[in-house]
């Protein structure tokens, strides 16, 4: 079958080969026929190496597809069955699982050390276990969540990572309060989820901060109330808030600058959401006394912060109901052929997100 491959960490361009097999079939196990998945910043994260992932590897981790076949005690879904790929299924037993904690839970991270595709030339991982950049995927059964009937494909595909961590991060993770002050920095497919988690919450003023004009532009179209460059934030604080800072301030980049400046746009007594998946070895500084006088919650969010099944019936019902814009976040649709020149506009900040159809 045809997979994109990136042989060596570091390496920016895929190799889209045809001699790819996915293998790991057996009891608890599903084969995906993918027919979209989406282009996340975290698949370049794991390319250049911010996101630890032994190689080769095949990324992508948003997917939906039809499942093909199920290996012995598979139940809740059959041949034919429409699925969105979980690239995190909790395990429903350990202590986070235990706590209600679901999306802290550890197993899914154990399929991530265990090659899912083979070549001639040896074993290939795929990317957080999955590895949606191929026609076909064998993961864990509790990978393989069912989708409606009426849940396009490349949409279920962004609920399966996207649009669930940049929403749950505002609904679960910092809980907004309506009329409150919002400013996001970072206004790519999660960024702008976020925005919409916080018009969906009432939020009064949302602020939308990235460099890239045309993601601004998009973000006004989302539900942000302004959108302004990064040297512009400060103005926004000292316009919107006399200068107090915003009630919250969700950083989507994955930087401990932008984390930083995240920290100094929030008000004392307001809320830090860290959304963006950084760097083992990249810091975010903050001294002692700030963090005592200025009480100021720093909220790390994973993957939405909540359950992922229900977060994934709340995407659903809530784009069913014309309450979230699920489809304008899918700026680019092409074939897997043209995955490098998705990587390029994913790069440039272009595309909000890429869905590749295969």
């Amino acid at each position: 079958m045809r997979a994109a491959v990136l042989h060596e960490t570091g390496q920016e361009k895929l190799e889209v080969l045809d001699d790819v097999e996915a293998v790991g079939f057996g009891a608890g196990k599903v084969k995906i026929r993918v027919r979209a998945t989406g282009l996340c910043h975290s698949d370049l994260s794991a390319m250049n190496g911010v996101l630890p992932q032994p190689g080769p590897f095949v990324p992508g981790h948003e997917g939906a597809g039809e499942i093909v076949d199920v290996g012995e005690g598979v139940t809740h879904v059959g041949p034919g069955d429409r699925v969105l790929v979980c690239w995190l299924p909790a395990c429903g037993a350990c202590p986070s699982c235990r706590r209600g904690q679901t999306h802290l839970c550890l197993a899914g991270f154990m399929n991530a050390g265990v090659p899912n595709f083979k070549r001639a030339a040896g074993d290939v991982f795929g990317f957080a276990g999955t590895g949606t950049f191929a026609e076909e995927v064998v993961v864990d059964a509790k990978c393989a969540v069912p989708i409606p009937d009426d849940v396009p494909f490349d949409i279920a595909a962004l609920i399966g990572c996207g649009v669930t961590t940049g929403l749950g991060a505002a609904v679960n993770t910092a809980d907004v309060r309506a009329g409150s002050s919002v400013a996001v920095i970072g206004c790519g497919g999660v960024g702008i989820s976020a925005i919409q988690g916080a018009r969906l919450k009432g939020a009064a003023q949302i602020v939308a901060v990235d460099p890239v004009a045309s993601r601004r532009e998009a973000a006004l179209r989302f539900g942000a109330t302004e959108a302004v460059a990064p040297d512009a934030l400060d103005d926004a604080k000292q316009r919107l808030t006399s200068g107090e800072g915003f009630d919250y301030v969700f950083e989507v980049v994955g930087k401990s600058a932008t984390a930083r400046a995240a920290y100094e746009n929030t008000r004392r007594g307001g809320t830090l959401c860290v959304v963006g998946a950084g760097a083992l070895d990249d810091f975010l500084q903050v001294n002692m006394f700030e963090l005592f006088f200025d009480e100021k919650r720093i909220l790390p969010s994973m993957y939405g912060g909540g359950d992922v099944l229900t977060s994934y019936e709340r995407a659903i019902a809530l784009w069913r109901a014309g309450r979230i814009d699920l489809e304008g976040l899918i700026t680019h649709r092409v074939p897997l052929a043209s995955v490098n020149d998705a990587l390029d506009q994913m790069r440039s900040g272009e595309a909000l997100r890429t869905c590749i159809e295969l």
